[in-house]
């Protein structure tokens, strides 16, 4: 392992700004669409689209941070299998935090909502009005969001287990403890 095997200052901000965006968005999503029509059903759904918005825009800065910095090696007790498994998993993490928002804009759009960034940028609409597609894009979006949570699972799990099981540094890469190695 190298001297240094946290990530930057920035990588570490924009993971924790992106996980407590979705821990906060994902419960509401679920929560908001079974309740009836009512002015706090609206707002819900307007707090919903600023999170998603968000984690779009940081998920973006953190593509071109990703692009432009190579990650902290993982520790040589890392057997290849984990390797390939945490590179997947990381890829289709960094896929579905720009897809889920996407296509809750899209879903938006094709139902005849706008989009209104903290109630202030109203959004270009991303497609028209269309109510067929808009009910697919609800299962589309419902979909990739558990699937998300999947992999998020998975995820956690395996920073848990490396560091605490395995005993090896994993949360201080992403700031969690000390910088010291147990």
């Amino acid at each position: 392992m190298t001297s240094n095997p946290r990530y930057t200052t920035l990588a570490i901000v924009l993971h924790w700004l992106v996980a407590l965006l979705i821990f906060v968005g994902f419960p509401l999503g679920i929560y908001m669409s079974d309740l009836p029509l009512s002015p706090t059903k609206l707002q819900l759904y307007s707090y919903h689209k600023w999170i998603g918005i968000t984690v779009l825009l940081l998920a973006g800065l953190r593509v071109v941070w990703r692009l432009t910095h190579r990650p902290p090696p993982l520790p040589d007790s890392v057997v290849r299998w984990q390797r390939q498994v945490s590179a997947v998993v990381h890829g289709l993490l960094y896929v579905l935090l720009v897809v889920i928002p996407l296509s809750g804009w899209l879903m938006s759009s094709a139902k005849g909502f706008p989009v209104v960034w903290f109630g202030v940028l109203q959004l270009p609409d991303l497609v028209g009005k269309d109510k067929a597609l808009g009910e697919l894009l609800v299962e589309v979006h419902q979909a990739l969001n558990f699937t998300l949570l999947g992999l998020v699972i998975l995820h956690v799990g395996a920073a848990l287990q490396h560091h605490f099981i395995e005993r090896q540094p994993f949360l201080q890469r992403m700031g969690w403890t000390k910088k010291e190695h147990i």
